[in-house]
């Protein structure tokens, strides 16, 4: 089975994400101080991170070992 490009490359942590440290740091800074609001909107035109970034921002807060800036891989579970 073959993996479309846009998940084979898509950056994992806020810290691969190139060219976007004004999304980033903002984001990384209100994870560290425990201080992520309750909306945020990701806006811009095609192809500047707004999913990339809202998917790494969404496995932050879910994290199972709590909210922080470095999300942590789900184990994947073979049956």
């Amino acid at each position: 089975m073959t993996t479309a490009l846009y998940r084979r490359y898509r950056p994992d942590t806020f810290d691969q994400v190139i060219g976007q440290e004004h999304v980033t740091e903002p984001l990384k800074a209100a994870l560290r101080a425990n201080r992520v609001t309750h909306a945020y909107l990701f806006s811009g035109p095609r192809g500047c991170g707004k999913t990339t970034s809202a998917r790494i921002l969404a496995r932050c807060l879910n994290c199972a070992q709590g909210p922080h800036g470095h999300p942590v891989r789900p184990v994947r579970i073979v049956p």
